[in-house]
């Protein structure tokens, strides 16, 4: 149950005045706007100045449920959305507004009833349209964070991943490359039951085919999708090594598979930048010490969680009536990996 701290934090206003215009202080002087936006706040969050403190539930309006993409115990082999979770729960605290991991995706047995005691749901990966209309019909204050799915009414926080796929190609062309690759994971959405559906149109591999064909150069059009790995990375690239033509630039959709796709080009006794040009998306820590240091897209995932627990905020606050979907930006780090295409090689 929310506190009168928790509806002055909400509202941008002191505990003091919450408290006046809770308790009908005529005396009080107070913008009539924010009289109302006090108010309607301690309504949305279920406040009671006569409720007992020791038979608060854990469960209350003022907290968001979580569903992530992984369980606890294997979180940490995906540090994005492990991050994009942290940014949550510290902008809510931020806000006074707690957080409860209520499941993973992936549970087989889950049970999403509980979910009409929070506040709101975030919902960090993709779920299946059939899921999030389930959970919908439970809790309706729904934020997607890092969905890429155009579902219609819901709340979304997605990356610039689209745009910047766009951009790293034209870098690339305008250096001469021309026979550029991709190199990506499958994209994939969790169901009610926690099973996966595997599809091939991930955002980025996706954004390759269509700049490939906006350029006219859909002739050289490879795109090779496996697991999100450092060995499939390798596999991948070593796939690619073995074309003639060679492409002479891979864009990969990940770091660690970009690891695997180094691996791949040594193996073959080529050279990277001169031979092949990479650039990736994560700049994961070790990016920077690879040699050569890897060129790839930084994205601050804690910050994409922060955001997502301002759209929650948006609905506990009931302060608009449409769906929202932002889009977070994204920066290129141009590092070692991509070189000028030399003219003969044209």
């Amino acid at each position: 149950m929310a506190s009168i701290r928790d509806i002055a934090k909400l509202a941008g206003v002191s505990a003091a005045s919450v408290s006046r215009i809770l308790n009908n202080d005529e005396t009080f002087s107070i913008n009539e706007n924010t009289r109302k936006r006090v108010i309607e706040i301690a309504t949305s969050l279920n406040y009671s100045k006569n409720q007992n403190r020791k038979n608060r539930d854990v469960g209350d309006k003022n907290t968001i449920a979580l569903i992530t993409r992984h369980q606890a115990d294997n979180e940490k082999s995906d540090p994005y959305f492990m991050f994009i979770r942290k940014g949550v729960e510290s902008e809510a605290k931020k806000w006074r507004l707690k957080t409860f991991r209520a499941f993973s995706m992936r549970d087989k047995e889950k049970d999403i009833f509980q979910l009409s005691k929070y506040g709101a749901v975030v919902v960090i990966g993709e779920m299946t349209l059939e899921a999030l209309e389930e959970i919908r019909k439970i809790n309706s204050n729904i934020v997607l964070i890092d969905s890429y799915s155009e579902y219609a009414g819901f709340d979304c926080v997605q990356t610039d991943f689209a745009q910047k796929t766009h951009d790293i190609l034209d870098l690339l062309k305008s250096k001469g490359h021309e026979n550029i690759a991709f190199i990506g994971g499958l994209g994939s959405k969790v169901d009610i039951h926690g099973e996966v559906v595997y599809y091939k149109e991930e955002i980025r591999s996706e954004n390759y085919r269509q700049w490939m064909v906006l350029n006219h150069l859909d002739n050289y059009t490879t795109v090779l999708q496996g697991e999100w790995s450092p060995g499939a990375g390798l596999e991948l690239g070593t796939q690619i090594m073995n074309m003639n033509p060679r492409p002479t630039a891979i864009v990969v959709a990940s770091d660690p598979m970009a690891v695997g796709v180094y691996k791949a080009v040594i193996n073959a006794g080529l050279s990277i930048p001169e031979d092949i040009s990479i650039i990736s998306f994560d700049d994961i820590e070790m990016a920077q010490y690879m040699t050569p240091s890897l060129s790839t897209v930084r994205l601050n995932s804690e910050e994409v969680g922060k955001i997502g627990v301002e759209l929650v905020r948006g609905k506990l606050l009931n302060v608009r009536a449409m769906p929202v979907r932002v889009v977070c930006s994204s920066e290129l780090i141009l590092r070692d990996s991509v070189n000028d295409i030399k003219n003969e090689e044209v």
